[in-house]
């Protein structure tokens, strides 16, 4: 099924046993799925897939479960890249898609990670998953793990949209919450782990949510017709989606479907929480901690994630940037994207038309270059 090979440092490069349970490296820093890419290389082809099923799992030779028995799966990833013609028209681009996540089994895509790291948790041992949330990682943990029948806890915000507490509380899952963001939320879930043996699914502290996040760059090359985008925006707050995208890149090149070329990156925040747009602004090769974090986007709220390094690395690299937009301008774009695509916009995905706008009035997209927009989570989940 996989050709997983081992588990990388992405400070150091030091090699861990992915046959153990893992999670940071000796140093502190998030650990990365690495495949034994030569092995199948000449086998693992967009010819020799096409007739697989369109979902996460086809790409199972480059995801880290090795039993198929213990693959979790409820019909996650295949998620539509939706061509936005109004909106390409008005704002002058030819080829503007919206990659809608909001399709997957929890409405988010949030499934895609918790679908393989559910997965390697069973296949590892482990019966008792906790997450910190700002909502949508919660709701999903609690669908994967009632599907097996582990128990998840999940750790809230107080203020976290209330439509994902419930979700996750229908489900089965053991919710709780906290006064503070999802930093107060992720000190509650590292105390608890530690003290009564549960599994930490945090973000980036365990390999392997960032691996069915990837996915979604294997399938925008599938779906673009065996290329790649020009442009990719991202609401960015854990930076997995970020993370996981650049690794598909990455891995995509090595297995001989594409060449060097990578899309240009841009990472979405609120001015309320914009660490990584201050840090790409003062040249900064981590982002310091973002005091006062208010935004009401729940998704991009965190004052500073552990994988910065990784994200702000893969943006310079793209040649791409970061861009904050205000809660004004963000809830503006969620509406006016929802109406002109019939894509029922979350505010993160507001935040990235906020950018969208302000980039192409600074001239720094093309009229003809393919543009994606990333949809994250069903709109439905912010009403109250």
């Amino acid at each position: 099924m996989s050709c997983l090979s081992h588990l990388e440092c992405s400070r150091t490069g030091e090699r861990y046993d992915p046959a153990e349970i893992q999670h940071l490296s000796r140093v502190g820093a998030p650990l990365l799925a690495r495949y034994d890419i030569e092995r199948i290389r000449a086998d693992f082809t967009p010819a020799a897939i096409k007739t697989r099923p369109f979902d996460l799992w086809r790409y199972h030779e480059v995801l880290p479960v090795r039993d198929p028995a213990c693959i979790v799966s409820l019909g996650e990833g295949g998620t539509p890249l939706v061509r936005a013609r109004r909106l390409g028209d008005e704002l002058g681009l030819e080829q503007l898609f919206i990659k809608d996540e909001s399709v997957n089994p929890t409405a988010s895509f949030k499934s895609r990670g918790m679908a393989v790291a559910v997965s390697m948790a069973l296949a590892l041992g482990a019966r008792e998953l906790a997450t910190p949330s700002a909502g949508n990682a919660g709701a999903a943990l609690a669908a994967y793990a009632a599907a097996v029948g582990v128990s998840a806890h999940v750790v809230l915000p107080r203020d976290a949209p209330r439509a994902t507490a419930l979700e996750a509380e229908a489900l089965g899952a053991d919710v709780s919450y906290v006064d503070g963001l999802i930093g107060d939320a992720g000190r509650v879930v590292a105390q608890q782990c530690q003290q009564r043996g549960w599994y930490d699914l945090s973000t980036l502290k365990e390999p392997y949510r960032v691996e069915g996040k990837k996915t979604m760059g294997y399938e925008l090359y599938e779906q673009l017709g065996g290329r790649l985008p020009n442009v990719i925006l991202y609401p960015t707050g854990g930076g997995t989606g970020l993370i996981g995208l650049w690794k598909a890149f990455d891995e995509m090149e090595a297995l001989g479907w594409t060449d060097s070329h990578r899309p240009r990156m841009v990472s979405v925040q609120s001015t309320g929480c914009a660490p990584i747009a201050r840090a790409m602004d003062e040249g900064a090769d981590e982002c310091a901690f973002w005091d006062n974090a208010q935004t009401v986007a729940p998704g991009v709220r965190v004052p500073k994630a552990l994988g910065d390094f990784i994200i702000l690395r893969g943006l310079r690299e793209s040649a791409g940037c970061a861009v904050a937009v205000s809660d004004d301008e963000l809830l503006e774009g969620a509406r006016r994207l929802s109406q002109t695509t019939g894509v029922l916009a979350c505010p993160e995905a507001g935040a990235c038309f906020a950018a969208l706008e302000r980039l192409v009035r600074a001239h720094w997209l093309q009229r003809d270059e393919t543009v994606v927009l990333f949809n994250t989570a069903s709109g439905a989940k912010y009403f109250s």
